[in-house]
Parts: C-alpha cells; structure tokens; sequence
C-alpha cells in the first residue's frame, strides 16, 4: 500500500475517509454496532477453469495450492480495484485501512478435540496468487506444527485468567480505547478483530458454508465463508450436458462501509477470476488508491 501521509482525526492503521457524502456519514450514528449493518450475500461460483488452473499450480510444484488460496487471491485482487472493501466504522466515523489484512481461524489438528488458533496476514494489493499461497501457507504451517502459542492465544489466555468482574471491565476498557484509538498497535496487530476480512474454509469439515455474523468489538468488516464442492449436470451453449462444479461462498458485509452499487461492482470483479484465473499470476495493473 501507499504511504499516505496522516493527518489529524486519523487512526494508527487507518486514514479517515473525509470526502464521502453526508447520508454515508450519519450511517454509524443511525446503525451504531455491527451486527446492525449487516447484508448477506451469497453465490455460487462455478470452479472448472479455478480448479484446472490449480492442478497445473500443483504440477508446478506448488504442493497443496486449492481453492482457499484462490479465493483469498481473487478477494485481494478485487479489492486492488475496489479498495472501499478495505474500510471500517470505528468511534462513529468511516476509515479506509492502510493495509490489507486477512484472518482466518485453523486447527492445529483435524480432530474433535483440536486446539484452534486464529492467524493474521498482511498482504499488498500487488501480490499475486503465488504471493498469497507463500505467505498465508508459511504462516498456517507455522501454527500447525509449532508448539508455541501465537500472539493472538497469548493474549486471550492472559485474559482469560483473569476474575470475570475484571476481565468484563477489561473489555469495556478495551472498547473505549478502541473508540478512541487508543489500543496500542501491538495489540492491534495480535486482535483478530481488527483485520480486513475474516475467511473461514468450512471445506474442510466437509459441510456447506453459513452466514457468519460480525463481530461488534473490533473492526472486522466482512466475513467470508466457503465449503464443499459439489456437482451439477448442466447444458453447454451446444446443448450438451456437461459436469460442472460449484462452490458456494457467503458473505457477510458490514454496509455502512461502502453503498450497494460499489458492494455489487466488487463482487463482480471478485467472480471474474473464476473465469480467468491466470491473471493472478501477475501483478494488477494498476492499483486504486481509496478517497481522503
């Protein structure tokens, strides 16, 4: 991202979105929480030349690159163009982040009993699907097999052991000095709440995805979760019956961040990759800058 200059009224990671028009302004004072703003969305994306592309990846020696790292490729790529996805409402206000941050929780084994984590990545809008695969791989192995805890289960089990009267007026603490800016940025950066997008690969147990709410601590904007494939017989333009395969993702949007023509135009890019997945491999050719 861009080096941008702050000015006052600005948040740590975050630069406050002035020139938006007055009815998108008052949006927070009427919708104050999250759970408040939220649109669903939901779609199902035809996968055949995805998964294709992703076979050749794997032949090339990119070992477990799937659907997960394209999605997340494809979310990122949109928002190069689109960067009003890259928002959130804190203390009333709108902000566009200065970076691109995705979570994700993961177990570190695929048992009943496995422990979850959650991790966070930083990307650039230029990264490409390799970028992407490298950098969210390493960190997911990282958490799988280190015996270590993260940042982020550090700091909840910290809390944690606090006395319940004192853990809740920690987080009513934490709330107003998120309110005001005031978290310091280390925390910030181990909170899972305060990230881009949150994905959630319900593929992997094996079931279709859900409407996942938002969270009204934090300033997590849009949750996205995907599950299984699955197939359907369908004619082709030459009135063949073709197999083809689907998956199914969900959205959750927090609409105070962006209006819904600009949400349908995002969305729009985001399912263009699935017809040309090999885009990703390059860098966008330009990157859209958010309004001051």
């Amino acid at each position: 991202m861009s080096a941008r200059k702050h000015r006052f009224g600005d948040r740590k990671n975050a630069h406050l979105v002035r020139t938006m028009d007055p009815f998108s302004k008052f949006y927070p004072y009427i919708m104050v929480h999250r759970n408040e703003a939220n649109n669903l969305y939901d779609e199902a994306f035809r996968v055949n030349e995805a998964d294709a592309f992703l076979h050749d990846l794997r032949k090339q020696g990119y070992k477990g690159i799937g659907l997960m790292y394209f999605i997340i490729a494809a979310y990122v790529r949109a928002l190069a163009k689109y960067p009003a996805l890259n928002r959130y409402v804190a203390g009333r206000r709108i902000y566009a982040r200065d970076t691109i941050e995705a979570a994700m929780v993961v177990k570190r084994d695929m048992t009943l009993d496995g422990e979850e984590t959650t991790i966070k990545v930083c990307f650039e809008p230029t990264d490409t699907i390799i970028d992407i695969y490298r950098k969210f791989g390493e960190v997911i192995e990282e958490i799988k097999k280190g015996p270590e805890d993260n940042n982020s289960e550090k700091v909840a089990k910290a809390l944690t052991r606090l006395p319940r009267f004192i853990l809740r007026f920690v987080i009513f603490l934490l709330k107003v000095m998120d309110y005001y800016d005031l978290i310091p940025s280390a925390l910030l950066a181990a909170s899972p709440f305060h990230a881009t997008v949150m994905f959630t690969n319900l593929a992997s147990l094996g079931i279709q995805p859900v409407f996942h709410h938002l969270y009204n601590f934090g300033a997590l904007p849009v949750f996205v979760a995907f599950g299984t494939k699955r197939y359907v017989y369908e004619l082709n333009a030459k009135g063949e019956i073709q197999k083809n395969t689907y998956v199914d993702i969900r959205f959750t949007m927090d609409e105070r961040i962006a209006d819904g023509f600009y949400f349908a135009a995002f969305l729009r890019e985001f399912k263009k990759y699935f017809k040309h997945p090999e885009s990703l491999l390059d860098p966008p050719k330009e990157v859209v800058e958010d309004i001051d």
